[in-house]
C-alpha cells in the first residue's frame, strides 16, 4: 500500500445501514442476499477501529430520500418498483429508502461516535446532492479510504466522482461487499485497470497496518 498523509485522509464509510443489512430492510425485500451483504461489516468494524484511534477524519454515508421523494430519479422509482421494494414504500422497519425511518439509520455495531459525520444521500454517488464535497475541502482532505456497500453501486459511483474530483483513493476489498460475488470481483479489477485509473485496491490489514503506525 502506498503511504499517504494521515492529516489529509479520511475514511468513508458508504450506506452500511439497516435497509441493506437487515432482513427486514429493502434489501432483502428487493431479493438480495443480505448475508453475503454483511461480509462487509467485520472490515468495516476494523477500519472503524483503526481510524478511530489515529485520529483521522471518518464520513458515513446513508442511502436515504426526502418523504416526499422530491429528490428520487422517476427511472429509480421506476426500478425498485420492479423489484417490488419501491422506494417509498412501508416495510417492518418503515418507509424504504427514507430519511427520518428506522431501515435508513446505519447498524448499530457500526454506528457513527462522537462528532463523525454521518451524511444522507438521494443518489449512489456520495456527491451526489450533498455536502460531501465541501465538506472535505474545508477540511483539506485528498486522500480517501473507501469501503462500504455496495461494491459495484454506491462504492463505485462514489469512488468514480471521487477519482473525477481529484481525490486519491484507496478502496478496501475485504471491508466491501455485494450481493453478486462477480460483480464485486470485476469492480475491484476494474480499479487497477491502466496503471491504477481508479486508484488502488488495498486490503483492510494494509489499511490497519498503516494507520498503527501514526
Amino acid at each position: 500500500m502506498t503511504p499517504f498523509d494521515w492529516q489529509t485522509t479520511a475514511l468513508l464509510v458508504i450506506d452500511m445501514q439497516r435497509d441493506f443489512l437487515d432482513p427486514r430492510g429493502y434489501a432483502a425485500k428487493a431479493g438480495l442476499d443480505i448475508e453475503l451483504l454483511r461480509k462487509a461489516i467485520p472490515g468495516v468494524a476494523r477500519l472503524l477501529k483503526a481510524a478511530r484511534e489515529a485520529g483521522i477524519l471518518i464520513v458515513h454515508t446513508r442511502e436515504a430520500n426526502a418523504p416526499d421523494l422530491s429528490d428520487v430519479p422517476p427511472t429509480f422509482i421506476e426500478a425498485s418498483r420492479r423489484t417490488g421494494a419501491e422506494v417509498g414504500s412501508p416495510g417492518p422497519l418503515g418507509r424504504l429508502l427514507i430519511r427520518g425511518e428506522a431501515g435508513a439509520a446505519i447498524i448499530e455495531e457500526l454506528a457513527p461516535q462522537g462528532d463523525e459525520i454521518h451524511i444522507d444521500k438521494p443518489g449512489f454517488s456520495a456527491f451526489e446532492g450533498t455536502a460531501l464535497g465541501s465538506m472535505l475541502l474545508a477540511r483539506g482532505i485528498r486522500t480517501l479510504i473507501i469501503c462500504g456497500i455496495t461494491t459495484e453501486v454506491c462504492v463505485s459511483s462514489t469512488l468514480r466522482t471521487a477519482i473525477d474530483r481529484g481525490y486519491r483513493c484507496f478502496t478496501v476489498r475485504d471491508a466491501c461487499a455485494s450481493a453478486y460475488p462477480d460483480l464485486h470481483d470485476a469492480a475491484m479489477r476494474m480499479i487497477e485497470v491502466e496503471g491504477g485509473v481508479f486508484g488502488q485496491v488495498v486490503t483492510a490489514d494494509a489499511v490497519v497496518e498503516v494507520l498503527d503506525t501514526v
